[in-house]
């Protein structure tokens, strides 16, 4: 499908896009892996507004790109409205995403709140500031999404920070969980969106070099050494550069998960396993690996 369309005719967000036909295939996985994060997961109800959350990172502008070119396509019947929370950051250039998104026609709405200070201010010298910054972002841009109408809040999360999460909730949070493509508020009004799930951040950096997107590196979070979160990238890099391929296989791993090989008694019920035959469908035995 998308092999047959003429890319003369393309969103101003992919204007000046390099000729090459390493950047077609790279655009083109992106489509795919995105299309199918979207159809896997069940995000798309015709005629819904989402809230495209946008930072000025690499993977928030591949997010707001790969979503209008599927959209200028006719493939996501969906309103878009981009967003920036300013948090107030010292030194965050202000006028750089309110100029893109009016140069590129991009629907969008700005927001200013200075949770900065509040961080700064609740949070001991030393200590990370990601939990608290990360939860008063989501509040505002809840809020937002519900002034403007909107039924989801759409985030720029990728393969990486999912299994960057796994790994830290593994290590330091004593259970086996990460950033699900996608979720329901607390509330209930709201879902939360990844659709970079399938998505590579080694592909969304090439991606926003190519377009010469002007990235705004986050001052808060990323001025901070020693972060849990940049010492389990740093191993997963490692094993990476050991063994190619590896952080997708332990992607995979999350998409295929059997209850009956952990030791959550919640999860399936081992009570009930007997050796008569009879509960052999429930306790999903795999005859070809007995442990």
């Amino acid at each position: 499908m998308l092999d047959d369309t003429d890319d003369t005719e393309i969103h101003p967000l992919f204007a000046g896009a390099p000729a090459s036909t390493q950047f077609r295939k790279l655009r083109k996985r992106l489509v795919r892996q995105m299309r199918a994060a979207i159809d896997d997961y069940g995000m798309i109800r015709t005629g819904d507004r989402w809230l495209v959350c946008l930072s000025g990172g690499k993977d928030s502008y591949t997010l707001l790109a790969i979503l209008h070119e599927l959209k200028w396509r006719g493939l996501l019947p969906i309103n878009l409205l981009a967003c920036n929370l300013d948090q107030g950051q010292p030194g965050f250039p202000a006028t750089v995403l309110p100029q893109f998104l009016a140069a590129r026609g991009v629907p969008h709405r700005i927001e200013y709140r200075d949770t900065y200070s509040i961080v700064t201010d609740k949070i001991p010298q030393g200590r990370t500031f990601c939990a608290l910054c990360s939860r008063l972002r989501r509040g505002n841009l809840y809020r937002i999404a519900r002034e403007e109408g909107c039924s989801a809040v759409v985030l720029g999360h990728h393969r990486d920070d999912i299994l960057e999460t796994f790994f830290m909730n593994l290590f330091h949070g004593g259970r086996l969980a990460t950033m699900p493509p996608k979720l329901l508020n607390e509330e209930g009004d709201l879902t939360v969106l990844r659709p970079l799930a399938y998505v590579a951040e080694e592909d969304c950096d090439r991606f926003a070099r190519a377009l010469n997107y002007p990235i705004i590196p986050c001052d808060l979070c990323g001025s901070q050494d020693g972060l849990q979160r940049v010492q389990v990238k740093k191993m997963l890099d490692e094993w990476e550069a050991r063994t190619p391929g590896r952080r997708q296989v332990m992607f995979r791993a999350l998409m295929n998960v059997r209850p009956s090989h952990l030791l959550d008694p919640a999860l399936f019920d081992f009570a009930a396993l007997c050796a008569d035959g009879s509960n052999a469908t429930q306790s999903g035995r795999d005859p070809t690996r007995e442990h």
